[in-house]
């Protein structure tokens, strides 16, 4: 064991200073990633204003009926956001083009054992 320390000894400092880069680096790359999309300030500013307006209304009036609400949420995602977004929405009806994780894993697992 003794001998074990004594060769560690001149990269104890290696060490220590690896780790210290390796925790400062690992906790500045999510700041990093947040630079990677400049949004609009007034980017959705529409929408969001058409649903705190529905918003308000939905509170000032009594309680809607089942089928009112039933009749609203078809229109949409839900009754109060309706159709906004939708078309960004990832579901299956408009994301036929897209490969699934399992394909993904088959994929690469074929590339490496030379099977494909």
């Amino acid at each position: 064991m003794n001998m074990f320390s004594c060769v560690l000894r001149p990269f104890k400092f290696l060490i220590i200073a690896f780790t210290c880069a390796l925790l400062l680096l690992s906790s500045t790359i999510p700041a990093f990633a947040i630079e990677s999309y400049k949004s609009d300030p007034t980017e959705a500013t529409t929408q969001l204003l058409e649903t705190q307006r529905q918003t308000d209304e939905v509170a000032k009036s009594p309680p809607p009926t089942l089928e009112e609400v039933q009749r609203k949420s078809n229109e949409g995602l839900n009754e109060v956001q309706g159709a906004a977004d939708i078309e960004k929405m990832k579901r299956p009806e408009n994301s036929q083009s897209a490969t699934s994780v399992e394909d993904e894993v088959k994929s690469f697992l074929e590339k490496v054992t030379g099977n494909k």
